[in-house]
């Protein structure tokens, strides 16, 4: 019963506290360290301790490695190998030996140097994609590419997971050095292990309980498999991230992988805020009174060494200048998975709770000065280039903006037949069914055909749908036209919607959800033949259009009329 008062204690605390972050449009992710610190054993009031939900909530860092893991499949990641791949790996590279010299140099242990340069190259993808999209800055050139390298610093932070527990073992350098190449050699043999599973297992799987046609199922499958690969590599004395890492890659690669990232994502989003609870308790206010100094100097360290690294190394690559400063700018922020691995150091006894307060709190700090950063980028550059005039080049840059696609929910008869035509005009889409022969039936069309349900929110939500031009919905089944409309009109009613209906009936409904149109085939069919008997009378083009058209401007009630009319 006790356990039941703390878990009520701290939903109720999580709750409020994550809708007032939302509503000031904070991160969530630094609203479930304020209920850490709140509910910590640090601060004065009610303390939740529960070493169960803190086991629990290292899955969180699991999950969230599995869904960068689908993100960032093989394919994908040969796809970036130039640009991205570069300039992600060479920040965190260059960031990692700057800060991690300068600490040394300060007195800390090697290892312990090493730790803050691995946790201060990272930087905060959420904070970075909610400031770009509130300033209206996504789809510039600086904001796609820092985007784009900080969701890649999760990546090429996989190899910290495999190589921090390992220091926290070895106490001399050959030692050390024989640690981390047999680690190396578990973490290729866990690779090999998922990558082989992935290829011939995987597909097989998904594809058979794609069939029943259970989401429940379909959740559950996937949870195995992420725990499954995580208990692999955590067998060869690796994390149980990485494994989980590895597992979202092979998935990647699967037209499963929407409906993979969409029954994950609660998972993942409840038990990475239990994770990031547990990181906040173990902060402690009261100790900062002797560390601040050197929070400060960490945060600072943080912001610059990121600012002037990303800057000339987008410089070099050929960017000009004003862009390069506002691409560093924005990576100047901390990142939540610095905080990540803070944990994993700490567990692995690398560095001590004085220093793991101290890069807590630095990376705390560089996250509110990072932000102010992000929304001064553009007058801080223009300061900075001694400019004060938006360049040509800047102009064309904000007026950038991606391609956007049609949404098909369904690909069946109506579904395949609107994709053929789409395809014939050269007009990118996506299509989504939840019947697995009908996707590999488009996958062999060379049509964008993956599993996934229309009408599941976290699936729309995965795909962006607000970024969509046109929505198609061709299911045979009104509930889950509805189902997708419901959402569709509430998120983003500016997005057109074309939606095939039965009949009349559904057909009012879906146009009162917020389609934009909903042709009943019973109606249309009639009309069809209505058309072609109409023109072999010799009744001209002009004439018919003009009669068709009024009939369904006036939502079908002319033939419906004159059919109740007749006995």
């Amino acid at each position: 019963m006790e356990y039941l008062i703390q878990i009520i204690l701290l939903l109720v605390t999580a709750i409020a506290v994550v809708v007032i972050f939302q509503r000031l449009h904070i991160p969530t992710s630094l609203g479930y360290l304020l209920v850490g610190i709140i509910l910590g054993p640090h601060t004065i009031g009610p303390v939740v301790s529960m070493p169960e939900l803190e086991a629990l909530a290292e899955f969180g860092v699991v999950f969230l490695l599995f869904t960068i893991g689908l993100n960032f499949s093989l394919p994908q990641m040969h796809a970036l190998r130039h640009q991205v791949l570069g300039l992600g790996t060479g920040q965190v590279a260059f960031t990692t030996l700057v800060v991690g010299i300068v600490t040394w140099l300060a007195g800390l242990p090697i290892a312990a140097a090493f730790v803050f340069g691995a946790v201060f190259a990272q930087s905060s993808t959420t904070i970075i994609a909610s400031l770009l999209t509130e300033q209206g800055e996504e789809h510039t050139q600086h904001g796609r590419l820092g985007l784009a390298i900080s969701v890649f610093q999760d990546v090429t932070a996989v190899p910290f997971l495999v190589i921090i527990p390992v220091l926290g073992m070895a106490v001399t350098m050959d030692v050390l050095a024989g640690t981390l190449a047999l680690a190396l050699a578990k973490a290729m043999l866990a690779f090999a292990l998922v990558f082989f599973a992935g290829r011939w297992l995987l597909r097989p799987l998904f594809h058979l309980v794609s069939k029943r046609r259970s989401i429940e199922i379909f959740t559950l499958s996937v949870l195995l498999v992420a725990l499954l690969a995580a208990w692999v590599t955590n067998s060869l004395g690796l994390s149980l991230a990485f494994g989980g890492f590895l597992a979202g890659m092979m998935l990647g690669e699967t037209e499963f992988r929407h409906q993979v990232e969409s029954s994950i994502s609660p998972f993942r989003d409840v038990l990475l805020g239990l994770f990031f609870i547990g990181i906040g308790m173990r902060f402690n206010p009261a100790a900062t009174l002797l560390i601040w100094h050197w929070a400060v100097l960490g945060a600072l360290l943080i912001v610059t060494s990121k600012t002037f690294i990303v800057t000339a190394m987008v410089r070099r690559a050929g960017f000009d200048t004003r862009m390069t400063w506002r691409t560093g700018l924005i990576l100047s922020v901390g990142g939540e998975f610095g905080l990540a691995l803070i944990a994993i150091a700490l567990d692995s006894n690398v560095i001590d709770m004085q220093l793991g307060q101290i890069a807590i709190t630095s990376v705390l700090l560089s996250m509110i000065i990072g932000a102010l950063l992000m929304r001064f980028n553009s007058a801080i550059a223009g300061w900075l280039v001694k400019t004060s005039h938006t360049t040509a080049h800047d102009t064309a840059e904000l007026q950038e903006t991606p391609e956007r696609q049609v949404v098909i929910g369904g690909y069946g008869r109506v579904g395949h037949t609107i994709a053929v035509l789409l395809h014939s005009c050269g007009i990118p889409f996506v299509a989504f069914d939840t019947d697995p022969k009908r996707v590999t039936q488009g996958r062999a069309d060379q049509h964008e055909v993956w599993l996934g349900d229309i009408s599941n929110p976290g699936l729309l939500s995965s795909i962006h749908v607000e970024r969509a031009s046109l929505i198609v919905i061709a299911v045979d089944n009104p509930n889950t036209a509805l189902g997708a409309m419901s959402y569709i009109n509430r998120t983003c009613p500016q997005i057109p919607v074309i939606v095939r209906a039965q009949d009349l009936a559904t057909s009012a409904q879906l146009i009162a959800a917020g389609a934009a149109h909903a042709y009943p085939e019973t109606i249309e069919s009639s009309l069809r033949l209505g058309i072609t008997a109409l023109q072999m009378l010799n009744v001209t083009t002009d004439k018919i259009d003009e009669m068709v058209q009024d009939v369904r401007d006036q939502g079908y009630q002319p033939v419906l009329e004159d059919k109740i009319s007749k006995p």
